[in-house]
């Protein structure tokens, strides 16, 4: 921990310049010393100790694998510069407080009551009960503290605001009470179990692990309790192209049926031949029985079963071309990803509002203004949100215009790749310097 009037002389001092350029690029610093001063300011009217520690969790975005994790597939995904960001400190008692900007309420948790409120479903609190509970149940110490937190990952964009905030929670408990020894995937696992039981919503695993881990990730999520995960070693940043995301500005709400019905209709396809989870079958023994399949789980389930093993495979492909510095073959299986969603997987309009189709549109104007250089494709869950493109650097500032002028002023937003490491944030002096 350090004394909060450290970290405000940091600020002041150019002693957290280093680490914020590193975290969120160099046109976005002034920004962010403002938000640090901001919520420290905040913490110090509000906490009247003085020792604090400064944590940060990325949001994510899904590079390949759209809706493969839930069917034990692979997918490649990256942590990117939005985040939550929270100042901390223990405290004595029983009771966790944490203030959200942005948020009139603050946050009250009691460390002897855990359980799951059905009232509360949907929540921040939720996900704080249950990110504790997860603690808790995994044999790791708890205790109280007072946190204040901001979060600039943009909600409802597919960026996953809410594993951010799971995992940022998770990251303050391992860092105050021990002493950072969760690692990656147990965090991962508490958050997600979070999200599933406290929070209400089934999800996948992908999300979490990639906020906690970091980098570009290759998961193998064959068993869901111990997924493999292998970093990437690649910088978008030398590819030539700036990966991008643009928010449709159309609603998440009322899609909770549309996004459990994929994991469903794989599933119930997959126990056609034999099987609980699509992983494992063969595009061979799916073709062979489509009747079968087509009778006793439908089209639209033989359809998806049919992305799915094809998408995991090309989750494989993308990040093996990444390894070797193919942007080309990479761009293709971007294109082929983004098709498959559309045609295959159809998460990009929604069957209970079909009239609104800002995904199409973004994707189509995508399309006709790359001319075949670059990639585009749905970004998360789908049927509403965002889209992923990838765009020449020399013709982004046109595309983001193009795009505002459609979509509303700040909907094309760049995304830089958030590398491991500055989980806790630390000033960084230089020689002959000090706090």
């Amino acid at each position: 921990m350090e004394p909060l009037a450290g970290y405000l002389n940091a600020l002041r001092r150019g002693g957290l310049d280093s680490t914020l350029r590193t975290l969120y690029g160099e046109s976005s610093l002034c920004v962010q010393l403002q938000r640090y001063q901001n919520l420290l300011l905040r913490m110090e009217k509000w906490f009247s100790g003085q020792q604090v520690i400064l944590v940060s969790a990325p949001g994510r975005t899904e590079l390949g694998g759209n809706h493969t994790d839930h069917n034990g597939g692979v997918v490649l995904a990256a942590a990117v510069h939005f985040d939550c960001l929270a100042v901390a400190a223990p405290t004595e008692g029983n009771i966790i407080r944490i203030w959200s900007e942005g948020f009139p309420d603050t946050i009250k948790v009691r460390l002897d009551d855990l359980a799951p409120r059905k009232e509360e479903e949907g929540t921040s609190a939720a996900l704080v009960r249950g990110v504790v509970h997860g603690f808790k149940a995994g044999g790791w110490t708890i205790g109280a503290f007072d946190a204040c937190i901001s979060g600039d990952v943009p909600i409802g964009s597919g960026l996953s605001s809410s594993a951010a905030f799971e995992i940022c929670v998770g990251q303050i408990l391992n860092s105050l009470f021990n002493d950072e020894k969760v690692g990656p995937v147990d965090l991962a696992a508490i958050g997600r179990k979070a999200e599933n039981i406290h929070f209400g919503k089934p999800c996948g695993f992908m999300d979490q692990i990639t906020c906690a881990a970091q980098g570009i990730l290759s998961i193998d999520l064959q068993d869901q309790t111990l997924p493999i995960v292998h970093e990437i070693d690649f910088d978008f940043g030398d590819s030539g192209y700036q990966l991008a995301m643009v928010d449709t500005g159309s609603s998440h709400a009322d899609l909770t049926l549309e996004y459990a019905a994929i994991p469903e209709e794989m599933g119930r396809a997959a126990r056609v031949l034999g099987q609980d989870v699509a992983r494992g079958l063969t595009m061979e023994q799916v073709l062979d029985a489509a009747p079968q399949i087509r009778r006793e789980a439908g089209d639209r389930a033989l359809l998806r079963l049919i992305h799915f093993i094809e998408e995991s495979e090309r989750a494989v492909r993308q990040a093996d071309a990444l390894r070797s510095g193919d942007m080309d073959t990479y761009l293709e299986l971007v294109n082929a990803s983004g098709d498959s969603s559309w045609r295959l997987l159809q998460n990009c309009i929604s069957t209970t509002n079909f009239l609104e189709q800002g995904i199409p549109v973004a994707l189509t104007l995508t399309e006709r203004f790359l001319q075949g250089d670059g990639a585009w494709r749905i970004q998360g869950g789908g049927f509403a949100g965002t889209i992923q493109a990838y765009v020449p650097y020399d013709r982004f500032e046109t595309y983001r215009t193009l795009m505002d002028a459609v979509f509303g002023p700040a909907s094309t937003l760049p995304l830089l790749v958030r590398k491991p490491g500055n989980v806790c944030i630390q000033p960084t002096w230089a020689d002959g310097e000090n706090g």
